[in-house]
């Protein structure tokens, strides 16, 4: 049964379209609000260095560890734990059930983005910046639920299409396309001169200078915490996708090669995120309010009054803005999807229409209830990572239960399984079978046995709320 299921896989037609496809699941939402106000909150470029040294030690060695699973087993997240060894598919489990609890929520999110950029393409940006615009629109009935419905019903057809004619055409077009935008919006940030002679420089100034005025231990580790938790979003280890789409990857092609230039794509666009996000920002508003303007309303309360300020131009940066968010969120809610897809037909021999339109309609139902959070199921609950004087709706505990435990359970698990019980060999053969160097192995080594279970540990202890 496993070598007529490795027969009929599809697979990615070339390295470029696994780099594009991988590349657009990790640069999504992740990247566009988090990183940037996580940059100016810790610290400008303590943080950007911290996440740079980060990425090529810890990311790397998660990327590459779950590539290889997938290249190796042929088979997606749900299934390829257990092909490894047969006590640990319950890794697998695990690991389906992230992308499963994320796809409801990020559908929703893409949902906003979609109604921000209609209201922006429309002409009517002006009304977006309107105090309480965005609580009026999500408190509400209706909208979110349709705009909701039409992003997760676009994310199913791309993946009803396949992996070729699905996933690697539509990664193939919008990601070139996404990088222009983005690099443009960045370059226009920096020319920006806002409110008492503040220029977009100066915000550049505090994204990329080390600012380490009144930073203690206690302090760096945090920058620490934040870094390594932000690399879970940015490179989407942890929740299936890279084992998903390394079983598409073609035994053939150079897996470090490709590994590496996901991770210089990744890490290129967090930083333009932060050239095009910080130096508005910070022109307009100021570095402290910056640093207070969390997560969403980064993007959905305090960019609109930027774009605002910015009068006529103001108009179409936003409409273009928004447009380049869409294509990120579409892409990374596409690999979310595709992981319980591709689990779905591994394990049940679900055909691909079937298990397309079963995930779509329990997603659909899932996310139905999330949004009546904000209205009809509306409560307040408090999480370790909610902020002072915040409170957390159902999309936040879904949030903080797929991110801050399940991602860390499954990593560091993954981390158990190649580490000590088959061994880094598994991988490193993997990863070498066509004569390919492997430049940082022996790094790779320490990392995947003592480093990296080691500083996943402690960020799961940290989400639980040990250290604060």
């Amino acid at each position: 049964m496993g070598d007529e299921k490795t027969v009929k896989r599809n697979s990615f037609s070339s390295s470029i379209g696994f780099v594009l496809a991988a590349a657009g699941s990790a640069i999504g939402l992740g990247n566009i609000w988090r990183f940037p106000y996580l940059a100016a909150k810790d610290g400008g470029g303590v943080f950007l260095v911290t996440y740079i040294v980060l990425a090529v030690t810890f990311g790397f060695t998660l990327i590459v560890t779950e590539v290889a699973i997938g290249r190796k087993t042929k088979q997606s997240c749900l299934t390829a734990y257990g092909k490894l060894n047969k006590n640990w598919g319950w890794v697998g489990v695990f690991s389906s059930l992230v992308p499963f609890m994320i796809l409801p929520y990020y559908s929703i999110i893409g949902g906003w983005v979609l109604k921000y950029m209609t209201v922006y393409c429309t002409g009517n940006g002006s009304s977006a910046s309107q105090n309480g615009f965005f609580g009026s629109f999500i408190t509400s009935y209706a909208q979110p639920l349709i705009f909701n419905a039409i992003f997760l019903l676009a994310t199913a057809f791309v993946i009803y299409k396949g992996v070729n004619g699905g996933i690697e055409k539509l990664s193939k077009v919008l990601m070139p396309i996404l990088l222009v935008v983005v690099v443009g919006i960045a370059v226009f940030s920096l020319t920006i001169e806002g409110e008492d002679g503040r220029t977009g420089l100066d915000g550049l100034k505090v994204f990329v200078v080390p600012d380490f005025s009144g930073m203690g231990a206690k302090d760096f580790f945090i920058v620490l915490l934040d870094a390594m938790g932000q690399l879970f979003y940015s490179i989407s280890v942890a929740m299936g996708i890279m084992v998903t789409y390394g079983s598409y990857f073609k035994d053939d092609s150079n897996l470090l090669k490709s590994v590496n230039s996901i991770e210089i794509f990744d890490t290129l666009v967090a930083f333009l995120a932060g050239v095009m996000i910080i130096p508005p920002v910070v022109a307009f508003m100021g570095t402290e309010s910056m640093k207070n303007t969390a997560g969403p309303s980064l993007m959905f309360v305090a960019l609109p009054k930027v774009f605002e300020q910015m009068g006529t131009v103001g108009s179409v940066v936003g409409a273009v803005f928004f447009v380049m968010v869409l294509f990120a969120a579409l892409t990374s809610c596409i690999s979310i999807m595709e992981a319980v897809v591709s689990g779905l037909m591994d394990k049940f021999g679900w055909s691909r229409k079937k298990a397309v339109i079963i995930e779509t309609s329990v997603a659909m139902a899932i996310s139905v209830v999330i949004c009546l959070g904000y209205n009809a199921f509306y409560f307040e609950a408090r999480l370790p990572n909610t902020a002072p004087g915040g409170s957390a709706q159902i999309l936040d505990i879904f949030d903080y239960l797929s991110n801050n435990i399940f991602m860390p359970i499954v990593a560091i698990s993954t981390c158990i399984l190649i580490g000590w019980v088959v061994g880094p060999k598994t991988v490193v053969d993997e990863a070498t079978k066509n004569g390919e160097r492997f430049g940082r192995k022996h790094l790779y080594i320490v990392m995947i046995k003592f480093i990296t279970p080691v500083l996943l540990a402690v960020l799961l202890l940290g989400s639980f709320g040990v250290f604060s």
